[in-house]
């Protein structure tokens, strides 16, 4: 079946019977060099380090304009979420305003020009030079002071905005006392990882935090795309809007239903109602678990029933006859039949999920060992092998694809028949074209790698189709998404031209 990239729909009425055949010419279907990814990532990965150029340069921002401090610019910073317009703007319209709200305290209410101070906390006496303050000037002694910060870093996140211990006192602890009074390295950097993850924890939701477990990078996602997947560096995949795998072209409505779905106690329920009956007596339920119809209930009631008219054994003779619409009966086929049908879309949508979890290891392997092995047997540098590796790329994001056409066939209105025929179709021809790619990525690149197996075909020509249905396969499902991400919208146009 052949159409351009520009085709949302796919013609179903070309007589193309053999969407992806045997000798794929790689120029069959065009890529459209506007639609490349990388010209359309609407987002940022951040590294740590870019994390904390962000924080530096904002920092030197906001101390230079204001003129203050570079822990006062810190402590207004933190406090509007690392928005440093907002900061300017919120300051040169009411400086007094801001320093009180955020307790940058232009001078001190105490007065310590005595010689002999007395802490705020243990009531010791101390000389001036073992005493510390912060603006407002409420004398704290070191070990007091220490033990205070400290308590608050073990508290989370909340010790980047600590106050003065006194508890009228709304003035904040500079970062420059921090580095001043904590000396255990354990806490100073704790409070430091704090500070580090402020910057994306306190965006707005601006940035966010990759999702895979034990990955440290963020992302800054461009405001005004309609795509919200990305790719991080750690090489998972996911939905900005979610946080969820990736998974066009679904939305992230209709995900949050599926899994709750996958996850609600709910379907035990139906299980229960589709395969168990209840005991006339006591209402417990029961499974049948052997082939005669007499029913012994477990429970302590003991009541023998019958299983096909649920009255006590021996039944009366008119146990087969036929007696109208059973309410019961009707709601328990309506039951199982729902439950084949949801079990169906799982399924697949799990066989998918397992397959392209599977296709992820054989590229590492691939990458790891395969490739050299290739490269040496067949005196190809591993450069001119890239696409060994593209075809296995396409065939993860493919089976990611073709997961979510589960969920979205599930939520298909069923009384819609147009679009599920047409949907149906077009879920077929995918995954046709995808097992064939998979199949030649997977089984023909054998004998190429092989030491004992001398391969049945020149390595040119084997490497002619894998490039032919990695772009034929790539272009059908980008068609495919945005078919499904339109809902479709052209089926009824498409089932009038038939």
């Amino acid at each position: 079946m052949d159409y351009s990239d520009d085709d949302v729909m796919l013609d179903i009425e070309s007589g193309e019977d053999n969407l992806y055949s045997d000798d794929v010419d790689p120029g069959f279907a065009e890529e459209d060099n506007d639609n490349d990814s990388a010209s359309q990532l609407s987002y940022v990965i951040l590294k740590e380090e870019d994390i904390h150029e962000h924080q530096r340069t904002d920092i030197e921002q906001v101390s230079t304009l204001l003129s203050i401090s570079q822990a006062e610019a810190i402590v207004l910073l933190l406090h509007y979420q690392w928005n440093a317009s907002k900061v300017e703007d919120e300051w040169f319209t009411d400086e007094e305003r801001v320093r009180k709200t955020v307790g940058i305290v232009k001078e001190p209410v105490v007065d310590l020009n005595q010689m002999n101070i007395i802490c705020g906390i243990c009531f010791e006496s101390y000389f001036q030079k073992d005493i510390a303050t912060v603006s407002c000037g409420h004398p704290y002694c070191m070990t007091c002071w220490n033990g205070y910060i400290t308590a608050k870093i073990t508290g989370g996140p909340g010790c980047l905005m600590v106050t003065c211990p006194e508890p009228s006192c709304s003035a904040v602890v500079g970062q420059d006392m921090i580095d001043k009074l904590i000396s255990n390295e354990e806490y100073k950097e704790k409070y430091y990882r704090y500070f580090f993850r402020s910057y994306v924890e306190s965006s707005g939701k601006k940035i966010k935090w990759c999702p895979s477990p034990g990955c440290e990078y963020a992302v800054d996602f461009g405001r005004g795309s309609e795509n919200y997947d990305v790719s991080c560096l750690c090489s998972n995949d996911f939905c900005w809007n979610c946080s969820e795998d990736a998974h066009r072209p679904v939305d992230c409505d209709t995900v949050a239903k599926w899994i709750f779905k996958n996850n609600d106690e709910s379907e035990n329920t139906t299980w229960i109602l589709a395969n168990t009956k209840p005991c006339p007596k006591c209402k417990r339920h029961i499974e049948k678990n052997q082939g005669c119809s007499h029913m012994t209930c477990s429970a302590p009631c003991r009541f023998q029933f019958c299983w096909i008219c649920l009255r006590a054994y021996p039944c009366p003779e008119d146990c087969n006859k036929f007696k109208g619409d059973d309410e019961a009966e009707n709601k328990r086929e309506m039951a199982k039949t729902a439950l084949r049908r949801y079990m169906h879309y799982y399924e697949r949508w799990v066989s998918n999920q397992s397959s392209r979890l599977t296709a992820k290891r054989d590229l590492e392997k691939l990458q790891s060992v395969q490739l050299k092995q290739l490269s040496d047997k067949h005196s190809t540098p591993e450069a001119q092998l890239q696409f060994i590796v593209d075809a296995w790329l396409q065939i993860i994001e493919c089976r990611r694809v073709l997961k979510w056409t589960f969920a979205y066939g599930y939520y298909l209105p069923q009384h819609e028949h147009a679009k599920k025929q047409f949907f149906e179709y077009l879920q077929a021809e995918a995954q046709v074209g995808l097992e064939r790619l998979h199949d030649c990525a997977e089984v023909e690149f054998k004998q190429f790698v092989s030491e004992t197996e001398e391969p049945s075909k020149d390595f040119s020509d084997f490497r002619r189709k894998l490039t032919g249905l990695t772009i034929v396969t790539k272009t059908y499902f980008e068609n495919l998404v945005k078919a499904l991400e339109n809902g479709l919208a052209d089926v009824e146009s498409t089932m009038r031209a038939k």
